[in-house]
C-alpha cells in the first residue's frame, strides 16, 4: 500500500532515500529549511567563482555508479566527471611536497623512491585494503545496523583481528618514514576519527584512494546533488524549499505529522535526514530515543574552518588537492579529540577546482577552498576566524613561494556557528559521529526511532557513516526497512 512519506532535509541521503521510497510507489515530499537544496553539499556563487561549500572530494566512484545503477541510471546520464591526475599533492615544508599520482604502480614507484623496500610493502598493504574494501563496500556497509551479527561473516571471521588493531599502528609497522606514515593516515581521517581511534579494518579507504582514484565532477559536487534532484523528480518526489520545520507530532507512539513554518503536515511516515540529535529535539522529550549525556559522550568528527576565495590570478605550484601537512599532525589531533582547542599550528588543507574545470572561476582567475579541522563545539568569532586565515595564508605563501593576499578579491568563511545555524549541527560538527570501534555498525544510532512507530533517520550520524558514498548507502538502508516495515 502506496504511503505518504514526509522527509525531513534535501542532503545526499535524504535525496537518495527519497528516490528509492518513490520507486517503490510511495508518495515522498522533501521539506529543505535553507533556500537551496543540498544540506551541507550547497554551492556558492558570487563574482563568477562557484565553491562547493560542502564536501569537495569525489571518492568511491563505484558507490555512485551503484546507487544510479538501482534506476537503471548511470552517473554519466547526469554529470561528466573527470580523473584528477595527479589525485592531489602533500606539503611537508617549503620545496618539500610527494605528488600522489592517479594510478597505484606509479604511487608505489613514489614510495619506493622515498624509503627503500617500501614499493613492495606497499603493494601488499593495497592487496589487503582492496580484500577490505571488498568486503566493507560490496556487504557490510550495505547492512542496517540492527543486530552485531551483521558483522559476522565468512570473511569477516577472517580479519577479527583487524577490528581490535588500529590503522596507525598497523602503518608503523610497515613503513618508517614519517612522510609516507602521514599520507596512508590521511584517508581514514575522512572517518573522523584519529588513526589511532580506527580499527585497522578500514585501511579499505587506503584503497578507495589508490585503488580507485581521486575524481572531480564538472561543475563541482553539485552536479551530483542536481543529478538525485532530477532522478528524484523523474520518480515523482515533491521537493519545498525555504520550509522549516519546527515540530514532529506524536499521537498514540506514532509520528502523524510535521510542521512546517507553522503550519500541521500529516503524513504515514516521518524520515529525517537533518541531524539527529536536532531531530529527536523537534519530538516531545518522553519520545527520544538518545539522552543528551548520550549525545555529550559521543566521540564526534571534526567541525571545520572554511574558506571561500577568489583570487585576481592563478596560483602555482599547487594541484586541484593540495594538503598542508608541515605541522605535527599528532599535536593538532590531539586539539581536535583530546583536549579540544584551537591548534596553535594546524594542518590544512587547499582545493583549487578551477584548476581543472574552467566553469569554477573567470578566465585568469583562480578559485581557492581552504579547510582547517576543528574540534566542535569551539567558540567561534570573526576576529579567531581571521586570525586563523592570516597564519595558514602567510604559510602557505611561504611553502608555494608566491604572493597571493595582494590577488584576493575577496573571501567568504564558514565555521562551527554556520554548521549549527544552517544545517542544526550537533556542536557546530561537520562530518556527524566519528567511526571508532565502539561507533561502527549496530553501534551507532538507529535508522529506525527506538520509541515511535514510523519515525526514521538516515545521514551521517547512523549507518554506515561520514561521507558522501555512506550518505547514499544510509538512504538506500533506511528507504529498505520503510518498505520492508510496510
Amino acid at each position: 500500500m502506496n504511503k505518504e512519506i514526509k522527509i525531513i532535509g534535501s542532503g545526499f541521503s535524504s535525496l537518495a532515500a527519497a528516490c528509492y521510497l518513490a520507486k517503490e510507489g510511495h508518495n515522498v515530499t522533501v521539506y529543505e529549511k535553507n533556500s537551496s537544496i543540498g544540506g551541507r553539499a550547497r554551492q556558492l556563487k558570487k563574482e563568477g567563482f562557484i565553491f562547493d561549500i560542502g564536501p569537495t572530494w569525489y571518492w568511491m566512484p563505484d558507490v555512485f555508479e551503484r546507487f544510479f545503477a538501482d534506476f537503471n541510471k548511470k552517473p554519466s546520464d547526469y554529470y561528466d566527471l573527470i580523473k584528477l591526475a595527479p589525485a592531489y599533492q602533500v606539503y611537508f615544508g617549503v620545496n618539500d611536497f610527494v605528488t600522489i599520482a592517479d594510478n597505484l604502480p606509479q604511487i608505489i614507484e613514489t614510495f619506493e623512491n622515498i624509503e627503500k623496500g617500501s614499493g613492495k610493502k606497499l603493494a601488499a598493504f593495497m592487496k589487503e585494503a582492496q580484500s577490505n574494501y571488498d568486503i566493507a563496500i560490496k556487504d557490510l556497509v550495505y547492512r542496517p545496523g540492527i543486530s552485531p551479527l551483521e558483522l559476522i561473516t565468512l570473511e569477516t571471521a577472517k580479519k577479527v583481528d583487524q577490528f581490535f588493531g588500529n590503522i596507525s599502528k598497523n602503518i608503523r609497522k610497515k613503513f618508517n618514514n614519517p612522510k609516507l606514515i602521514q599520507i596512508l593516515e590521511f584517508p581514514v581521517l575522512f572517518l573522523g576519527a584519529k588513526p589511532s581511534d580506527t580499527p585497522s579494518f578500514y585501511s579499505f579507504m587506503n584503497f578507495a584512494d589508490f585503488g580507485l582514484g581521486t575524481w572531480h565532477p564538472k561543475n563541482g559536487m553539485y552536479s551530483v546533488i542536481l543529478a538525485m534532484e532530477k532522478l528524484a523528480v523523474e520518480l515523482g518526489v515533491k521537493i519545498h524549499t525555504n520550509s522549516n520545520i519546527e515540530k514532529i507530532t506524536v499521537e498514540n507512539g506514532n509520528a502523524n505529522a510535521i510542521i512546517v513554518n507553522g503550519e500541521s503536515i500529516k503524513g504515514d511516515v516521518i524520515l529525517s535526514g537533518a541531524d539527529y540529535h536536532h531531530s529527536e529535539s523537534l519530538l516531545n522529550q518522553e519520545y527520544r530515543g538518545y539522552s543528551e549525556k548520550y549525545w555529550e559522550n559521543r566521540t564526534f568528527a571534526p567541525s571545520s574552518l572554511l574558506f571561500y576565495v577568489g583570487f585576481d590570478k592563478k596560483i602555482k605550484n599547487v594541484e586541484h588537492h593540495s594538503l598542508f601537512f608541515d605541522v605535527d599532525f599528532d599535536v593538532h589531533a590531539r586539539d581536535i579529540y583530546d583536549s579540544p582547542k584551537w591548534p596553535d599550528e594546524p594542518l590544512f588543507y587547499a582545493s583549487f577546482p578551477s584548476k581543472t574545470d574552467s566553469n569554477a572561476a573567470p578566465e585568469g582567475k583562480e578559485a581557492g577552498i581552504f579547510l582547517i579541522p576543528l574540534a566542535p563545539g569551539l567558540e567561534d568569532t570573526p576576529q579567531i576566524r581571521e586570525e586563523f586565515f592570516e597564519k595558514i595564508i602567510s604559510r602557505f605563501e611561504k611553502l608555494t613561494q608566491q604572493s597571493v593576499k595582494d590577488f584576493i578579491i575577496f573571501k567568504e568563511s564558514f565555521c562551527v556557528n554556520d554548521f549549527i545555524k544552517d544545517y542544526n549541527s550537533y556542536k557546530g560538527n561537520a562530518y556527524g559521529l566519528a567511526n571508532t570501534l565502539l561507533q561502527t555498525a549496530f553501534l551507532r544510532p538507529k535508522l529506525k526511532s527506538k520509541k515511535v512507530d514510523n519515525l526514521y533517520f538516515t545521514g551521517q550520524l547512523t549507518v554506515p557513516g561520514p561521507g558522501v558514498p555512506p550518505a547514499l548507502i544510509s538512504g538506500k538502508l533506511v528507504a529498505e526497512l520503510i518498505q520492508k516495515n510496510y
